[in-house]
């Protein structure tokens, strides 16, 4: 497929953030000045775990709840991530610090025992934010000097008491927060620029009558100088226990100024590793760069001259190769109509993929902006509609074909209707869970009017305009009769050949899905859009050239059937890329139910086959550029 954008920008783009995306965004929201004693409200996000990828609201456990839950506007994107985002009972004063607060006392039964068990069995983990900041637990590396962040603190933990081999639960109800904040020498008010944890499992004890407001604990009172600093008596969760949740707060100046606050949690400490990812994957480039220049530059300029040369009907009966075959390479394939609907469907994914990654690159999509990511590309596909219709109908002109509101319907319809028949079910399996990942009825609604209120009218737009376009011209005239296909050797059989060309777009991809996936499946951040938008550049190389090589080679055996075989031949990269997240799930992920394995194959279904359609598309674009280009350098009598 053509860039969109010329060479010199994206040369541009890269030179200047590549490196420097690591670290720099336009943050998502506007800072906010706290002064001393001012009201800090800490808000509940979602339970999560790598080991069922089944998110679920904070307040599905029996945790202390305010007397009144306010949800918070999500975006369409947190919705589909599963964010549910509620106020507390964790309300801070500025620059204030506080020892043993008590939130509340709770006790368990039978159903609430079973419910923290459950959690604590699946390593959830519990997500809370600050001024926009998520609630991270700080890990020294024991083979570097610096320190990781992982997203939220453990519901719970299983252990055994010393001497003893039965298992016990213990839940984490004693939190150690660290408020890191940047002060303005001039003013005196002080931005938030960290948000840090460290969860105990405490079994307080107390004397004489309870009173949530007065009680003393005698095991953590700041009076007596009694803190918590670990878990030497943890809480068990047991039926009948009582267990009182409470926490600290401690506040921490930092030089660390706002606009860096989200660098410590983005910056990538094996950095190494993704330049070994660019740089494997230039090597690919070189190498089938300089094939394609070969066939462009000798083998091609040596057929066309000699071609031009012969100068009678017999000495061009004697030729063999690609020249042979210029009456029938420009005919119709069979399923021609399926052909223009996924070429239109792969430029409506093109075009969401680089623009997300431009917006991306440029730092307009920085975590801070929750959900922002998955809203801006449902948003940009809806919209690139119009080029999915007008892409579709130019080929589908081309083809001599005439019912163009036909293709433009099958080119709207066809590539949303299949991935919405795989996410229904996949939702109707969360819900079965319970689970907050369930897309609710409202979403599904804005979702449908933004397949059928603006994509499906907005492709048809894109068709009429492509349509009442002159249709492209070939550069050679197709003959009535088809042309007999020799037979051909072993390594050129379609199977063989498609498959072979899928290897090197994926491989020139792998590592850094490596990372992707673990973003996704892991809840790691991935702000590495540098690397991430110099490979697509690399993979759009890679595709278009594979193509254009396999469809040298096909031609000079003169077999005339390319179009197909050029959008398989680099779609094919998908299917390796499913087979690497097979590969990975049996490797790094630790999901052991049925439900959540369903899901995690069920999206990668979905991304696997919109990765055909890109890259199947630019296969077929460079090939049909290729082939138009030689054949119109060479005399036709």
């Amino acid at each position: 497929m053509a860039f969109w954008r010329s060479l010199a920008f994206s040369a541009l783009l890269l030179s200047l953030f590549v490196h420097g995306a690591l670290c720099f965004y336009l943050p998502g929201v506007a800072p906010q000045d706290f002064q001393k004693g001012d009201p800090l409200q800490v808000k509940v996000n979602k339970l999560t775990s790598t080991k069922t990828q089944l998110p679920y609201t904070y307040y599905s456990l029996p945790y202390c709840p305010p007397n009144k839950i306010v949800d918070s506007a999500e975006n369409l994107g947190e919705v589909l991530r599963g964010d549910r985002i509620e106020n507390s009972r964790y309300v801070f004063k500025m620059r204030e610090p506080q020892m043993c607060n008590i939130v509340c006392k709770l006790k368990l039964d039978a159903k609430t025992a079973k419910a923290f068990k459950e959690k604590i069995d699946d390593e959830y983990r519990v997500n809370m934010i600050l001024d926009n900041l998520p609630l991270v637990v700080p890990i020294k590396r024991m083979d570097a000097d610096s320190t990781v962040y992982q997203l939220g603190f453990h519901v719970g933990l299983k252990g055994q008491y010393s001497g003893s081999k039965e298992e016990k639960y213990f839940i984490h109800n004693h939190l150690a927060f660290t408020v890191k904040y940047h002060r303005d020498t001039l003013t005196e008010s002080a931005r938030i620029v960290g948000f840090e944890v460290k969860a105990f499992s405490v079994k307080h004890e107390f004397e004489g009558k309870w009173d949530e407001k007065t009680t003393r604990l005698t095991n953590c009172d700041p009076h007596a100088k009694h803190t918590v600093v670990n878990s030497n008596s943890p809480q068990e969760v047991e039926e009948n226990r009582e267990i009182i949740f409470t926490y600290d707060v401690d506040f921490q100046e930092s030089n660390v100024k706002w606009a860096s606050r989200w660098d410590a949690y983005l910056l990538m400490s094996d950095d190494q590793i993704h330049w070994f990812s660019i740089v494997n994957s230039l090597m690919i480039v070189l190498f089938l760069s300089g094939m394609v220049a070969m066939i462009m530059l000798r083998t091609l300029y040596r057929d066309i001259s000699k071609y031009n040369e012969l100068e009678t009907q017999e000495e061009a009966q004697e030729e063999t190769g690609w020249k042979l075959v210029h009456g029938d390479v420009f005919r119709p394939p069979n399923n021609s109509d399926l052909l223009c609907v996924y070429v239109g469907t792969g430029v409506q994914f093109f075009g969401m993929i680089l623009v997300t990654m431009l917006f991306a690159v440029l730092g307009f999509l920085s975590p801070s902006n929750r959900g922002g990511l998955m809203t801006a590309m449902l948003l940009l596909f809806v919209f690139m509609g119009i080029f999915a219709g007008y892409a579709s109908a130019r080929i589908y002109k081309m083809f001599k074909g005439t019912e163009w509101k036909s293709i433009a319907l099958r080119t709207a319809i066809m590539f949303p209707a299949i991935v919405s028949a795989i996410f229904f079910v996949l939702n109707a399996l969360i819900w079965g869970q319970k689970s907050s990942g369930a897309v609710p009825f409202g979403t599904m609604f804005a979702l449908i009017f933004l397949w059928f209120g603006i994509s499906v009218p907005l492709v048809f737009v894109g068709a009429y305009v492509g349509f009442k376009k002159p249709a492209i011209e070939n550069p050679v005239k197709t003959n009535k009769i088809p042309r007999q296909i020799p037979e051909q050797a072993w390594y050129m059989n379609p199977v063989f050949s498609v498959l072979i060309g899928g290897i090197l777009p994926f491989g020139a991809v792998f590592i850094e899905l490596f990372f992707i996936l673990t973003s996704i499946w892991l809840n790691q951040f991935y702000y590495i859009f540098g690397f991430l938008f110099l490979v697509f550049v690399i993979l759009i190389v890679t595709c278009a050239e594979i193509t254009i090589v396999l469809c040298y080679f096909q031609l000079c055996s003169e077999d005339y059937l390319w179009w197909w075989r050029s959008y398989l031949t680099s779609g094919s990269s998908a299917l390796y890329l499913f087979l690497y997240a097979t590969f990975y799930f049996f490797t790094k992920l630790e999901i052991t139910k049925l439900v959540s394995g369903l899901l995690y194959f069920g999206y990668m279904l979905i991304a696997s086959y919109a990765f055909f359609v890109v890259t199947g598309t630019i296969g077929f674009y460079a090939c049909f550029w290729f082939t138009r280009l030689i054949y119109s350098s060479v005399k036709i009598d």
